[in-house]
């Protein structure tokens, strides 16, 4: 079976605008997420939030005039295509090269007072408009499956290049934060009154967040390639449990983390690292640790990054394999901010603070409304 790399990525979040300033940024501990008045006559949420100005400061530094006045762009479409724009200036598009967008909600804020559905609106529409902008050739594929949208794209773009018709992809995910989002999480009773506390005995709910992320995945890297990491199993499973709860038994990521491992050929002793959902409701981090338990993985190292970015819904899982890989390459192991104590039935080896490591292999995790669970196993290439 033909072999699949990631071997470039960036990302835009409210802790920088590149992997670099992102990474210096949890070394320190530092977390984007704070207060903001997001609903008009309602109370601050806890939210992390890319700074508009700072965005559209680095939109117009980094695209000419001629690009900027072929249309207008929503901050959402800033945030791909500021994402996207350093691995298409390395990496060049052909007709073997897929793009995927992934995005749970896409430009839902243009819906904002409108009777008409605006056309910018439709997730196709948003695809194409930043696939047109960079040139690609092929169709854009849209990945919309809740929150395991990020995992399932790099997947999605892993099986594409395995057909044979693509040598190369670019899959790049976004989210960003509206009255819309906030309103639907909040008439859930799922936000929390602080910085979330993913697995701890006194969380009480998720901070939302904004992001954009992208990847450049091919079954061709190049020989002088800074690094790789090979996708070598995935797998996404629905527990058809409830419209929003997850199933209390773990049977969807169970079965998904099963599925990934066993394609990946690789057994628990093997990872070294596990990147989870985390998102610090009571019912998630809870069936999460009984999945992580029946897959006897209570033992791997494993983080929550929902302190630092709020979750980012669509982007989340790829921004998320992003910092993993990246913790690989360092080896350097990034804490689960804000966890004191054990919040869950079962154990966890749960990261408290900055830790060397040997990290070959890596599970990443993702679990969403509707029942929606997705993993991938990610190897780094030997030098």
């Amino acid at each position: 079976m033909k072999a699949v790399y990631i071997t470039d990525y960036n990302c835009i979040t409210p802790l920088g605008f590149d992997v670099s300033s992102n990474w210096n940024a949890l070394l320190e501990g530092k977390s984007g997420v704070r207060l903001h008045q997001i609903i008009e006559n309602q109370p601050a949420f806890y939210a992390s939030m890319i700074d508009t100005e700072k965005l559209n400061e680095e939109f117009n530094k980094n695209f000419s005039k001629d690009q900027k006045e072929r249309q207008d762009f929503t901050r959402l479409e800033k945030m791909f295509l500021l994402s996207l724009k350093p691995l298409v200036e390395k990496h060049p598009v052909s007709e073997e090269t897929a793009f995927i967008l992934s995005t749970t909600k896409g430009n839902i804020g243009l819906l904002r007072d409108q009777k008409i559905l605006p056309e910018g609106a439709y997730l196709s529409n948003l695809a194409q408009k930043i696939a047109g902008f960079f040139g690609f050739k092929a169709n854009p594929v849209v990945v919309s499956n809740a929150c395991v949208s990020g995992v399932m794209a790099m997947a999605v773009a892993k099986n594409m290049i395995r057909t044979g018709k693509y040598k190369d992809a670019f899959v790049v995910a976004g989210d960003e934060i509206s009255e819309f989002v906030i309103s639907g999480f909040n008439s859930f009773q799922a936000i929390g009154t602080e910085i979330c506390r993913p697995y701890d005995k006194s969380r009480d709910g998720i901070n939302l967040g904004e992001a954009a992320a992208a990847v450049f995945i091919t079954s061709e890297p190049e020989k002088n390639e800074k690094f790789s990491f090979k996708i070598t199993g995935d797998s996404a499973i629905n527990d058809a449990n409830h419209i929003s709860g997850p199933s209390r038994t773990g049977d969807g990521l169970f079965a998904s983390i099963r599925n990934a491992m066993n394609e990946a050929q690789v057994s628990s002793e093997d990872i070294d690292f596990i990147s989870a959902h985390g998102t610090a409701t009571l019912y998630n981090d809870e069936m999460e640790a009984i999945a992580f338990n029946r897959m006897e993985l209570q033992d791997i190292p494993l983080n929550s990054l929902k302190s630092y970015y709020g979750h980012s819904l669509g982007a989340a899982g790829l921004l998320e394999s992003i910092i993993s890989m990246e913790s690989a390459l360092k080896g350097i192991l990034i804490p689960s901010k804000n966890y004191e104590e054990q919040g869950i039935s079962q154990p966890l080896h749960i990261i408290k603070e900055n830790q060397t490591a040997d990290i070959r292999h890596i599970l990443k995790t993702a679990s969403g409304f509707g029942g929606c669970n997705a993993a991938v196993v990610l190897e780094k290439a030997l030098n």
